[in-house]
């Protein structure tokens, strides 16, 4: 084992909004575990996917490419593990490899996990209680709650490790996702406590394109009785009932959220009892934002901050300092590199990403990215009307295209809808209430944003849209 090599402990929920994370300033949740990393490491301000989506953003991290590189567009894509990824440069490089929990890449043939010496994963989106997991392509049923159950497994492969190697464990949780089942544990947990609702809960999407009107996602008619778990009061008005099924909601999204910050707790303690924290990278993040009632919505796709930004933390005692936060722009395209540069392996030409390596340390590049681009693929899938869009988010400004078309995707609808844009201010308009793509005065804020999206589709080997809509 060389001695400058680290541990990588790389723990990812899936659909966990730095929003509710309180190192990141919730209002509305507390996660005392989580918040021992960012008070030991960095906490990056900026982090972002390139596809707001749970496959797609898996792929990318794993990958370190863009989407329409690695295939993976939509939640029905699955990756081809013949592919070059991380874990198995990894590997090459000496380091023991495993992955515990959610994978949601596909399974069989060549969509099992590859690069991984051991891994052990959900089938699909998994079951919150009594899961079944894959273990080295054998199907096993293990009783308990789902977190609980990963977070043990994690644990036991940690101290069981091939201790002569460096170790990469990928701790993926399934939690938060939808439908929101809590741990008994937590069940009860704000039962008498009224969650606030964000300053965007009664957004009406008056200035915005017809995409955010015609998004089925909304807290008070798209929620499904399972999801609330019951029927509001008799009586109540629209109102009403939109508020009440935001608390049930919320209750049990941050029920789910309370397991994942106790195995977070769990996980570092193991690494302080093995004796291997100071020499272990350890990364919380999630493989995308989520709307938490933010514009009355809630799931992910758009292209707005809440579903956009992925929480990131980061401790490495050898190299971060303790309580740090940067606002450079960093994205799960980056992530793959970024491990290989920590662990002293070789980044490939073709990936996309770039190690932030340096940014951790304190070193922010004088040519780092101040733009970056996004693509959402999944047009119109069956469940959340999402149209297709790509854009560009620079520190001031977030321009967004919804080309509206499926162009062959699968778990698209092939329904096309008028192409619109969006602009919005992001310094004097950060909840981006009000799109001014028609205000004359952003005439040449447009125009360059435009010339800028160009330049990074042309970066990264992607295409503009190029269809007529014929309405």
């Amino acid at each position: 084992m060389k001695t400058n090599q680290p541990n990588i402990l790389f723990i990812m929920s899936d659909d966990h909004a730095s929003h509710a994370i309180g190192s990141y300033g919730s209002a509305i949740n507390q996660t005392p575990n989580i918040d021992r990393i960012a008070e030991n490491g960095i906490r990056f301000d900026n982090c972002f996917c390139t596809n707001s989506i749970c496959a797609p953003s898996r792929a990318t991290i794993l990958t370190g490419v863009y989407n329409h590189i690695n295939g993976v567009k939509t939640l029905d894509d699955d990756i081809d593990g013949t592919m070059m990824n991380f874990t198995k440069l990894l590997q090459q490089a000496g380091y023991a490899t495993a992955i515990i929990g959610k994978w949601h890449l596909g399974h069989g043939g060549k969509s099992d996990p590859t690069g991984f010496d051991y891994w052990n994963v959900l089938p699909g989106q998994g079951d919150y209680f009594d899961p079944e997991f894959i273990e080295m392509g054998e199907t096993k049923k293990i009783g308990g709650y789902v977190t609980d159950v990963i977070t043990d497994m994690s644990a036991d492969w940690i101290r069981r490790r091939d201790k002569t190697k460096p170790f990469l464990l990928m701790c993926h949780h399934k939690a938060p996702h939808r439908p929101w089942l809590p741990s008994p544990k937590y069940a009860d947990l704000y039962e008498d406590v009224d969650i606030p609702e964000p300053v965007t809960f009664h957004d009406d999407y008056s200035t915005r394109a017809e995409a955010a009107r015609a998004a089925r996602m909304r807290i008070d008619r798209d929620l499904l009785p399972k999801d609330v778990k019951g029927e509001p009061p008799a009586g109540s008005t629209p109102e009403q009932v939109k508020s009440w099924k935001y608390q049930r909601y919320i209750k049990d999204y941050l029920r789910c959220v309370a397991s994942i910050d106790e195995s977070v707790g769990i996980l570092l303690d193991t690494l302080e009892a093995e004796g291997i924290r100071d020499n272990t990278i350890v990364v919380y993040t999630s493989d995308q934002g989520f709307f938490l009632g933010d514009h009355g919505w809630f799931d992910k796709r758009f292209m707005y901050e809440e579903s956009l930004r992925m929480p990131l933390l980061i401790q490495y005692p050898k190299e971060i300092r303790a309580g740090g936060v940067n606002k450079d722009m960093v994205l799960n395209v980056d992530f793959a590199a970024t491990f290989l540069d920590a662990a002293g392996a070789a980044v490939p030409a073709e990936m996309q990403g770039r190690s932030f390596r340096p940014i951790w340390k304190g070193e922010t590049p004088d040519d780092w990215r101040t733009s970056m681009y996004y693509r959402y693929w999944m047009h119109l899938d069956k469940e959340h009307s999402v149209y297709s869009h790509y854009g560009i988010r620079t520190h001031e400004y977030k321009l967004i295209y919804y080309y509206a078309d499926a162009l062959g995707t699968t778990g698209s609808l092939d329904e096309r809808r008028p192409p619109e844009w969006e602009l919005f201010d992001l310094k004097n308009d950060p909840y981006e209430m009000n799109n001014v793509y028609h205000d004359t005065a952003y005439a040449g804020v447009i125009d360059s944003l435009k010339r800028e999206l160009a330049a990074l589709q042309l970066a990264v080997e992607d295409e503009p849209y190029e269809g007529e809509y014929e309405g």
